[in-house]
């Protein structure tokens, strides 16, 4: 069993380890995920994947992550606008790391 596993996934990289909750990019999955673009698992570095290395998890939930604002001003102008953006993510618990 691998302690500490870094994958790649809707161009981000995560560290994790069995037992942890990640929250990644949408993903339109349900139940179990296996990843196999793992970078690096423990010591093993990959060129740029480790060969036969997985990360599995299981999907708890598909929501929407908390707002981010975005506030445009030009000074003495009377110019401003703001926008409001809710990116969709897949809440992933870590069940198994595969070497």
């Amino acid at each position: 069993m691998s302690n500490i596993a870094i994958f790649q996934t809707g161009g981000k990289q995560y560290r994790v380890k069995q037992g942890d909750v990640v929250k990644v990019e949408k993903l339109n999955a349900e139940g179990k995920v296996e990843f196999d673009q793992v970078l690096m698992l423990d010591d093993k570095v990959g060129t740029p994947f480790v060969d036969g290395a997985k990360v599995v998890a299981e999907v708890v939930e598909q929501k929407r992550a908390d707002k981010v604002l975005v506030f445009k001003k030009k000074r003495r102008q009377n110019y401003r606008r703001t926008k409001g953006h809710r990116q969709y993510i897949t809440v992933l618990k870590i069940t198994e790391i595969k070497g």
